[in-house]
Formats: structure tokens, C-alpha cells, sequence
């Protein structure tokens, strides 16, 4: 089936099983090998002897990768075809899980960059793949995506630090090997739908893009919602052991805030898809996030499981809206993946900068406060862009309208 003849409506068969199937086990690739860090970071650097800085910086290589490629995936999607890049980069994120593993620093290093390298290529391809294959189910597979990419990642951080107990660091980081092996055997027949695109188009697109208020306003509500998610992630547990928190309980509020996102996770892009403009579900998320921010502002320790819940919920859906953009506000498969590699270079590189920042500003304060108030200035900044971008308009057609 070539891609200008594919159907509108989901055909239940083999094939259409065979590929849902081989969408989810990427999906389940693109954040396994980078959750199933954090927890064992600590063997790892001990083992190797390296500082923190650089064992810091181990969960930063992925995020640099992800803005230093995602702008040539869709030239290069276009030139081999995106079933042929997607069983690739599933290859290459096979060498770079093995690399990383292989128990030397320079290995180490070289495979995180793989792995950060091979992640990007799903990261782009498979929100526009959505708007080839199912253009009237986009949310549902949005949401199927989601899903699995979230749960993989959640079981990945879980077991990775007993496997490494139980066995050693190079195994732990080893097997998210398995879903990427399974993944590409199984992606294997969709090459017979691969196809190439000759048309020298990306440059044009491009340029668009540098001029379209609307594809900026995509770009910062990719980059200031994922600043959100990797700077929780990184400082939330310090930030709740300074207001008295025991640690542990502490790393359960990060938990039980990865687990609230599941719901608007899934319900996010299918209610999306069905919307004209997604300005709702802007506010909706500013809203929860507000309220999450605002009583760890506040210091309402006493109710930190209410305020994670609330900051998972709007964390799912803002994610999920990001990703549905691509394909709500542009006409075809390859805009799509345009505006994907130009919103997730640059959001990237917001979001890498987030975690620097809260830590340079608790350096400079002694304490968190100033922190978490930043926290609400940059939901109001997400609340601006995205209201913007969730207007019912298409990149290209700015000026038209």
C-alpha cells in the first residue's frame, strides 16, 4: 500500500495488527533505555570511577542529541522512506544499548550518544507516521503510543536498580536490547510499504517554518512542557526533602506523579483529534499544573500526593498535546515530520536547559523558593504559546487566513 493510497479507516486484518504491533514495541523503545539510568547511576559511577558531573551529564547526552537531530530526520525519512529509517534506528539503538554496556568510560559515552541519536528518529517519525497510516484515528494512535512509551519507561526505572543488584549495572542497562531486538523483527514487513520521496521539498519547508509564528508557538510548547517534565523529575524529590520529606517517600511522589499521567495520557490526544481548537485542554492543563505548583510554592506538605497528582495529570496532557500538533496543524505526513524535527530541536534544547537552571538558582539561593515559583512562570509562558498553537490553523496556510 504506497503512501498516497492508504486508507482512511482502520482495516482490522493481519496487517493492520502486525503494525499497531510493531508501533507500540518501538514506543516502548523511546524512553526504556533512558529511565532505567537515574536509579543506578550511583553503581555505575562508582564502578567506573567517573564524577558526578559526568554521570550527570549521562542523562543530558539524549536531550543534546535529540535537538541536534531531530532537524535532519525528515530529510532523511524522506530520502530512505520511514519504514526503512524506523527499522534502522532501531538497529542503531541496538549498538548503542550494547556500547553503553560494554563496561568502559569512552564506550559509555559513545553509546548514550547512539542511543540519544536512535530515540530521535521514533521521537519525530511516528507522530506524522500516525497522520499517513490512521488520519482519522490519530489521537487513538497518539494515545496507544503514549501509553506504551510511559508504561515501558515507568517499569524500566523500577526493576533497573534490582537487576543491578541482582546481577550487575551492565545487565541493567542491557536489556531494554530485547525490546529493541523484538521491535525490529517485527517491523520487518512493513518494508514492503516503504517508500522513497524524491521531491526536494524539505528546504522549502523549512524556511517556512523559521518564518510561521504558529510552528514557534508549537516549538515552545514542546520545549517549555518538557523543561517541566525533566526539571520535576530532576529536582522535585530535593525540592520535597528541603520542605521535610523522607526520601524515600520522597522518590515516591515522582512515582506516583509518573503513574497520574497515564489517564491524560491516552484521553489527551483522542479528545484532541476531535476538537477544532484544543484551547480547552490548554487551560485545562494550566490549571492543574497551577495548582500543583502553587501548594509546593506554598509549602503544603501535607498534601504533596494532591499536588503531584495534579502535576502528572496536566504533565500527560501537555505532553500530548505537543505531539498531536505536529499532525493538527499541518496537511500532510512529511509537514508533519517537519515541524516535529523543527519543534523538537529547539524544545530539546529548552528542556536541557532546565534542570541547569534550577540548579544554578538553588546554588545561588541556599534553599528552593525562588525555584518553585519559576515553576509558575514558565506554566503561564506554556499557557501563551500553547493557546496560541492550539488555534484551528495550519502552518503553511498562516497568511492565507
Amino acid at each position: 500500500m504506497s503512501h498516497q493510497t492508504a486508507s482512511r479507516k482502520i482495516r482490522w486484518h493481519r496487517k493492520t495488527a502486525l503494525l499497531i504491533l510493531g508501533i507500540i514495541l518501538i514506543a516502548t523503545t523511546l524512553r526504556l533505555p533512558l529511565t532505567i539510568v537515574g536509579p543506578i547511576i550511583e553503581l555505575l559511577r562508582t564502578d567506573l570511577g567517573i564524577s558526578h558531573v559526568l554521570g550527570g551529564f549521562l542523562t543530558t547526552i539524549p536531550l543534546l542529541a535529540f535537538a541536534v537531530v531531530s532537524p535532519m530526520v525528515p530529510k532523511i525519512s524522506r530520502r530512505f522512506g520511514i519504514e526503512l529509517t524506523l527499522l534502522l534506528s532501531m538497529v542503531l539503538l541496538i549498538i548503542g544499548i550494547i556500547a553503553r554496556a560494554t563496561g568502559t568510560t569512552t564506550l559509555l559515552l559513545i553509546g548514550t550518544i547512539l542511543i540519544g541519536v536512535a530515540i530521535s528518529f521514533g521521537n519525530v517519525l511516528l507522530p506524522s507516521y500516525f497522520k499517513l497510516k490512521f488520519p482519522l484515528h490519530i489521537g487513538l494512535m497518539m494515545g496507544i503510543y503514549s501509553v506504551a512509551m510511559n508504561i515501558s519507561g515507568g517499569i524500566g526505572a523500577g526493576i533497573s536498580h534490582p537487576i543491578a543488584q541482582h546481577y550487575n549495572w551492565q545487565i541493567a542497562l542491557t536489556f531494554p536490547c530485547l525490546f529493541a531486538i523484538v521491535a525490529a523483527l517485527v517491523w520487518l514487513p512493513q518494508l514492503s510499504a516503504n517508500e522513497r520521496i524524491t521531491t526536494s521539498t524539505q528546504h522549502t519547508a523549512r524556511l517556512v517554518l523559521w518564518r510561521s509564528p504558529l510552528a514557534w508557538a508549537v516549538t515552545l510548547a514542546m520545549g517549555l512542557q518538557s523543561f517541566i517534565f525533566y526539571t520535576t523529575g530532576a529536582w522535585l524529590p530535593a525540592i520535597f526533602m528541603a520542605q521535610g520529606l523522607a526520601p524515600d517517600k520522597a522518590g515516591w511522589m515522582i512515582s506516583i506523579m509518573l503513574l497520574a499521567q497515564l489517564p491524560s495520557t491516552f484521553l489527551t490526544p483522542v479528545i484532541a483529534d476531535r476538537l477544532p481548537s484544543q484551547r480547552p485542554i490548554v487551560i485545562a492543563f494550566t490549571l492543574l499544573y497551577s495548582i500543583g505548583f502553587i501548594g509546593i510554592a506554598l509549602q503544603f506538605t501535607s498534601l504533596t500526593m494532591l499536588w503531584v497528582v495534579c502535576i502528572g495529570l496536566a504533565g500527560g496532557a501537555s505532553f500530548n498535546l505537543a505531539m498531536m500538533l505536529f499532525t493538527l496543524r499541518t496537511r500532510t505526513a512529511y509537514d508533519a515530520a517537519d515541524l516535529s524535527g523543527f519543534a523538537q530541536s529547539i524544545g530539546y534544547l529548552l528542556a536541557a536547559s532546565g534542570p541547569v537552571i534550577f540548579g544554578y538558582l538553588h546554588d545561588i539561593s541556599g534553599n528552593w523558593t525562588i525555584a518553585t515559583y519559576v515553576f509558575l512562570v514558565v506554566t503561564a509562558m506554556l499557557c501563551i504559546s500553547g493557546l496560541y498553537a492550539a488555534q484551528n490553523n495550519y502552518v503553511n496556510e498562516e497568511r492565507a487566513s
